[in-house]
């Protein structure tokens, strides 16, 4: 049974479970009569596409002939309101919709309402390569989070896309999408599209982002494209269209965030980008290793991360042009990765298998240290897997895990870091 046809399953049987409860719950209170997004989690592996509401010579779609392969659409983009700082609002695209023979707005809220039925979710992304929406304030932060909220309502949407690649402020940007969270609840979908450059350092605009706001963060599909050449997690160059470049750039994400908030991002033809197209079948290599420690090319993570989310892809579209082999090549892998098929919220904990008793060739020996003075915690070391809440001793400190983490040295990430101080032992 693959991921889709066991979501519907389990579905079917938290539908069944609820009708009592639903029903108990309308005589206590009338229930406001608004479409709502849907709360249904995405598979364990789940395949990601952006849908274009524009035309520039990808195929034309309506959203319900989006192929079933693809779990989360997101559409792209909304566009900020002239008149209210941080506010953001979408339209249906006249000229998109006049070479669809007439797409109107009921057209699109039906196609959304089919899609939730299939067990796909819908998201409004926001930004892109022209698009800017200022959140500088904390007005500016307010309005975003009811301007998008009331897009989620109106339409149905499940969530929103962070793809700001001009001016972001963490600050006022985190406080948005928090607000945002405490109105739309546990079942907003959160993702991010950062370009390769802004993942590099724990103190870019984006990683600071991450950091405040990672435990109501679904996913981040990082723009493996468009890029040029950048470091990987082992400190050496790897060079953009190559499996290495894919897993060694994924590898710093998967450092301070679970893997099933990390996926890869990649065009979906050579019209898609500028550069940095790979065939579909160097996604699923790099997938594997990253997962499974199989498939990879020079570089092999030292731990593998079955857990890993998945793929998306710039765009749909450019994958209807292409014969969808995208959607064709990645959407079946992922069912075959651990775990695929299992429709799963983000779980507290990663999974990761242990890394082997050597380390690769090529990557540095276990460095332990020794605990001072009075420490408890054993020693940090390097080669050694840690989850969030774990304890080490360095350097005379004990240092407490936020999140996953391997290779990351206590004490020198700053307070964006994975390591807590917790004070000298």
């Amino acid at each position: 049974m693959n991921r889709r046809n066991r979501w519907l399953a389990s579905a079917l049987c938290a539908v069944t479970g609820s009708i009592a409860i639903g029903a108990a719950v309308m005589a206590i209170a009338p229930v406001e009569a608004k479409e709502q997004p849907s709360t249904r989690a995405l598979p364990a592996h789940a395949l990601t596409g952006y849908w274009q509401n524009f035309d520039n010579g990808a195929t034309n779609l309506r959203l319900r002939d989006v192929p079933r392969h693809y779990d989360l659409i997101v559409v792209a983009f909304g566009d900020a309101e002239p008149t209210r700082p941080g506010g953001v609002t979408f339209a249906l695209d006249p000229t998109l919709s006049s070479r669809l023979g007439g797409y109107s707005e009921a057209d699109f809220k039906a196609d959304i309402a089919t899609l939730h039925g299939q067990g796909r979710k819908v998201i409004i992304s926001v930004g892109g390569e022209k698009g800017n929406v200022p959140v500088g304030d904390a007005t500016a932060a307010a309005n975003f989070a009811n301007s998008i909220h009331g897009l989620m309502t109106k339409f149905g949407f499940d969530g929103v896309d962070i793809d700001l690649e001009h001016g972001l402020n963490p600050t006022h940007l985190g406080s948005a999408l928090r607000q945002l969270s405490g109105k739309a609840g546990r079942g907003l979908v959160l993702t991010m599209a950062p370009q390769t450059i802004d993942i590099q350092t724990s103190t870019s605009a984006y990683m600071q982002l991450i950091g405040q706001v990672k435990d109501i963060l679904t996913v981040v599909h990082t723009q493996y494209y468009n890029s040029g050449s950048m470091l990987g997690c082992d400190q050496k160059v790897v060079h953009q269209g190559s499996v290495d470049f894919i897993t060694a750039q994924a590898c710093l994400l998967l450092r301070v965030l679970r893997p099933d908030q990390v996926a890869l991002g990649l065009p979906a033809s050579p019209r898609g980008a500028g550069s940095g197209y790979v065939s579909p079948t160097i996604v699923n290599n790099a997938l594997s290793c990253l997962a499974q420690r199989r498939n990879c090319g020079a570089f092999t993570p030292t731990a593998a991360a079955p857990g890993i989310r998945g793929a998306m892809t710039w765009s749909i579209n450019w994958d209807a042009a292409n014969g969808y082999n995208f959607a064709n090549t990645v959407g079946p892998y992922l069912d075959t990765l651990p775990g695929g098929g299992t429709p799963t919220d983000p779980d507290p904990t990663p999974t990761v298998t242990t890394p082997p008793s050597s380390p690769p060739p090529g990557s540095a020996s276990p460095s332990p240290s020794a605990p001072s003075g009075k420490c408890t915690a054993p020693a940090w070391n390097a080669s050694s897997v840690y989850t969030g809440g774990a304890k080490v001793s360095h350097n005379g400190h004990t240092w407490r895990a936020k999140w996953w983490t391997q290779g990351e040295t206590p004490g020198t990430t700053g307070e964006w870091g994975v390591w807590a101080d917790e004070g000298p032992c």
